[in-house]
């Protein structure tokens, strides 16, 4: 097989899939200011369930100013010792921090060739580190698109076991106001994205 035959087409599906991935990994990772605002403000959803999530976050998002968010943003995920959520992965699997989990992510990410950059000092198993890992398998940005497989191998290993609860958490969070709809979007995103994983093994 030559290099032109190892080269994976990555389909508009995909991307949009790799979009929305980003998107959460952006607006979980750090608040939003303004610029992130606008684009979620300026988001358009349809009919289904998951499309009308997207239009209430973006309602939201055009009614958030940056002070407000970062102030919800606090109370949920940093506070006085720890914020209203714990969104990591082997919290969620084990009820501890830097638990087996974590170091089953970090081997999975070497094999991959990514590593935590310099200043980054947020455990790997965070839920916005891993829409972020996800969202780059499935265009590529550490290298070559993944395979569906590889990509199904990595999310049911690493986020399908707990993300549909941590945003469902998020979602019912007392602090959550625009992440309420940030955690409703994760959540049928995760719940849509299980099914296909499931669909495609069969």
């Amino acid at each position: 097989m030559n290099a032109m035959d190892r080269t994976i087409e990555v389909l508009e599906e995909d991307r949009l899939r790799a979009d929305l991935y980003n998107f959460l990994g952006l607006i979980l990772a750090r608040p939003p200011d303004q610029t992130l605002l606008d684009q979620a403000a300026g988001l358009s959803g349809d009919a289904t369930e998951i499309g009308q999530a997207i239009g209430a976050l973006a309602t939201i998002a055009g009614r958030s100013s940056p002070r407000s968010v970062e102030s919800e943003f606090n109370r949920l995920f940093i506070g006085l010792g720890r914020g209203e959520l714990l969104p990591y992965a082997s919290y969620y699997m084990t009820g501890f921090l830097h638990e087996k989990p974590l170091a089953s992510l970090r081997s999975d990410l070497a094999s991959h060739g990514i590593a935590r950059s310099e200043n980054v000092f947020e455990p790997e198993d965070n839920i916005a580190s891993l829409m972020e890992v996800m969202g780059a398998l499935i265009i590529g940005r550490f290298g070559a698109p993944t395979p569906l497989d590889v990509q199904r191998d990595f999310y049911n290993r690493h986020i399908a076991p707990w993300a549909c609860h941590c945003f469902a958490d998020l979602e019912a969070a007392k602090s959550s106001v625009l992440y309420a709809a940030v955690g409703r979007l994760g959540r049928l995103f995760m719940e849509i994205e299980t099914e296909g994983f499931r669909l495609s093994a069969a």
